[in-house]
């Protein structure tokens, strides 16, 4: 008799812990990205996708690359999304990140007023124009804010030996769409990703002036942070997250992301850009 009660006792806490795991809400995804991917729109896009796709909700943390590196070092998100390959490949060599995959692309260019005080206007070569903007002390701002952007910046400086310093460069600290807007008020030169400039070019009185430049290419990575280094993480619905970025779904959303609105993409998906 007793060991019958037993017996219901188990099934009946059995079936109540059923009830609860199955009634308790699921472990919402932490996404780290860049401001350009939040800035540009194209993540309003994606996520509600992901989310009705999926049952996950996402929550986004949008910082520069190098803030959304860290949190992955640190196991403080699940997945990633940036733009740096360099430093990203350091974050997959530690073992910290795993799954990392190309998901699309779009360019740098390097905007500035009408006037156009150091003469770059149409140039091809990103660190001729840059040498431009020094010699003729013309300002210039910087994100200043180890983002991919700023890194990508610093990697044509020290290509030209060059440590950009005095009242012409300014640091900006920010992300992309606030140092656009700095860079208008002060009609400066500014080095920004096409998909932000063109998302908020309607409130700028900044022009494209370099563009085309091969080193200005600017691919995304999507990839896990390593469930195996940090147990807590969603690992499963991070893995989600990255199947559904390469799916043939979210890559025809990114292919046509910004047609209507500004006449061209913003990004180019997987299959057109090549690896």
């Amino acid at each position: 008799m007793l060991l019958k009660k037993i017996a219901t006792i188990s099934v009946v806490t059995f079936l109540m812990a059923s009830i609860l795991t199955a009634c308790a809400p699921k472990q919402p995804l932490i996404l780290a990205t860049t401001t350009s991917t939040v800035d540009s729109g194209l993540l309003e896009v994606l996520i509600p996708m992901f989310e009705q796709q999926s049952g996950i909700t996402v929550q986004t943390v949008s910082v520069g690359t190098g803030k959304a590196l860290a949190m992955g070092e640190r196991g403080e998100a699940d997945v990633l999304l940036v733009h740096s390959p360099a430093a990203e490949q350091v974050l997959v060599d530690s073992g910290a990140a795993i799954n990392r995959q190309y998901v699309m692309h779009n360019d740098f260019v390097i905007v500035g007023p009408k006037t156009d005080p150091a003469g770059i206007r149409d140039g091809k070569d990103v660190a001729l124009a840059l040498r431009q903007v020094q010699d003729a002390q013309a300002l210039f701002v910087s994100r200043g804010d180890d983002s991919g952007t700023h890194k990508k910046e610093q990697e044509i400086w020290a290509a030209l030996a060059v440590t950009p310093s005095g009242n012409w460069y300014i640091e900006s600290g920010t992300g992309m769409d606030q140092t656009l807007r700095i860079a208008d008020e002060r009609q400066a030169y500014v080095l920004t990703d096409r998909g932000t400039f063109l998302a908020h070019k309607a409130n700028l009185t900044l022009e494209i002036l370099v563009a085309g430049d091969p080193l200005l290419k600017n691919p995304y990575h999507v990839m896990q942070v390593n469930p195996a280094r940090f147990p807590r993480i969603n690992a499963r619905g991070a893995e989600r997250f990255v199947r559904f970025m390469l799916s043939d779904a979210a890559q025809s959303e990114i292919a046509k992301f910004g047609i209507d609105k500004h006449g061209e993409p913003l990004f180019f998906p997987k299959e057109k850009a090549g690896n």
